[in-house]
């Protein structure tokens, strides 16, 4: 490696790291103004809500770092041609290839820690924060009495307190409506205290009454008022749906998009063998015979009549050309035929109904494989792109030598819209059966990696940038 090689190297990781974390910010907005109506007035931990942000900054990455990389490649080298450096070291005899190996070199070892990143550490953060999401959406806001407000997030209880400091309650007032509406009581208390119990808190409350009115049941029917004190009332609440559980782990589902892929591959190898099943099955099923009652005309198979056709039905010639005249039926009651009809309708209908919901349970497993397949292709796409990237960002930045900020990001705006918009339409393409899964998740990689090579190439085999071509060197300007 050469003096060049380590000064290119030497300016690849400032503008990758910024652009890097300055795309991370703006999908952290984006992210928080999109989830922040979700998060807003459940009174979450501070930690929890750090926690939900570092398991969606997974995902975050994955969208940033092949576009930091095609940017930093882009000024890096528009400005190497702007400078007229690229200029000297062409002159110099030094091809395109001898010069930008290193960085093609560590935009491999980018790829291949992305390709980590994207089988390891993205499955598991999708599947945390899923997890963090279904709880919080789930959960209701913590019990937080506030004076003067009512407080209705128990189901079938309204409080309101007139002051509150720590556990200790005053100028109490409760609504119960345990027993409906119609039979709701109203408790008043001076003082009481809270005291928690695990998923439970006892409202203990002192000097106060309470006013509710009684319906007796059955032949009794007068309603009377009572009213009750007490010196003493303890009121126990449940606030087990109040609690933000974060345990969701432990139930071990997990999609496609977060599940590693070794996993992927074994569930892949798994559906296949069931899809073979099923086929086998399908091909394999023989409709039952009609009942003893219907006459028969037809001999059983001999072993010798065997036809390759996966569908073979017990008791039914090779070549059927003419329905069965009506003389078969000569001999049998009203009541007979009707039901000889009646079964054979029937038994159409079930094997009509048998085949359909064989056919789509064939077709849920073979879209299933579909999705497990793209998810695998798609996160080793990805990884490869920011290689793809590199090798589209040199060339690009020399041609057009222009290395400031905002040709730079003109050109990866447009590079990163293509790719992504082929991507996803590759993607939907293949969930629905319509582009092999390979296809759809590597044409975008194939179209820009094509387009990428032929700059590359266009830029070596460029007659001034060849030594023994230029026979009056570019003046450099002083």
């Amino acid at each position: 490696m050469t003096l060049i090689h380590r000064m290119v190297l030497k300016q690849l990781p400032g503008p990758f790291l910024g652009w890097l974390l300055l795309l991370l910010f703006l999908l952290l907005m984006q992210f928080l103004i999109k989830f922040l109506p979700d998060l807003a007035g459940r009174d979450l931990p501070i930690g929890l809500i750090l926690e939900l942000i570092t398991y969606n900054l997974a995902y975050m990455v994955v969208l940033a770092v092949p576009m930091s990389a095609l940017l930093a490649a882009l000024m890096i080298f528009g400005s190497l041609a702007e400078s007229r450096t690229w200029i000297v070291i062409r002159n110099c005899g030094i091809t395109l290839w001898s010069f930008t190996w290193p960085v093609l070199a560590a935009a491999a070892l980018l790829s291949y820690g992305m390709m980590y990143f994207n089988n390891v550490l993205l499955p598991e953060s999708n599947f945390r924060a899923l997890s963090m999401w279904q709880t919080i959406r789930s959960a209701r806001p913590g019990f937080e009495l506030k004076p003067g407000i009512f407080y209705q997030e128990i189901d079938e209880y309204s409080i309101l307190v007139g002051q509150r400091e720590g556990n200790l309650l005053y100028d109490i007032l409760i609504y119960d409506y345990t027993q409906g509406i119609a039979n709701g009581s109203t408790i008043r208390a001076k003082h009481g205290e809270l005291v928690p119990q695990g998923n439970f808190l006892d409202m203990t409350l002192k000097e106060g009454e309470m006013h509710r009115l009684y319906r007796p049941t059955g032949v009794q029917t007068i309603e009377r008022y009572e009213k009750l004190t007490f010196e003493r009332f303890r009121l126990r609440l449940d606030l087990s749906e109040l609690g933000l559980q974060t345990n969701a782990q432990t139930s071990g589902y997990r999609s496609d998009r977060s599940t590693p892929v070794n996993r992927m591959f074994e569930i892949v190898d798994s559906l296949k063998d069931r899809l073979a099943e099923q086929t086998a099955e399908l091909q394999n099923s023989m409709p039952r015979p009609l009942s003893s009652e219907a006459p028969s005309t037809i001999s059983p198979m001999s072993p010798e009549r065997e036809t390759s056709s996966p569908f073979v039905f017990h008791g039914g010639p090779p070549q059927v050309d003419s329905t069965a005249p009506r003389s078969v039926l000569k001999g049998l009651t009203t009541d007979q035929i009707r039901r000889t009809y009646q079964q054979a309708r029937d038994y159409g209908r079930d094997a009509r109904s048998s085949v359909a919901s064989r056919g789509r349970n064939l077709r849920q497993t073979a879209m299933t494989i579909s999705r497990y397949q793209v998810e695998i292709h798609k996160k080793y796409s990805i990884s490869i792109a920011c290689f793809i990237f590199v090798l589209v960002g040199i060339p690009l930045g020399l041609s057009v030598r222009r290395g400031g900020l905002g040709t730079a990001c003109l050109l990866a705006v447009g590079i990163f819209i293509f790719y992504w918009v082929t991507l996803v339409q590759g993607e939907k393409l293949a969930d629905r059966e319509l582009l092999s899964p390979w296809l759809g998740m590597w044409c975008a990689n194939m179209l820009i990696g094509a387009v990428g090579i032929w700059l590359f190439i266009r830029v070596t085999l460029d007659m001034r940038a060849r030594p023994g071509y230029a026979t009056k060197p570019e003046p450099i300007d002083s």
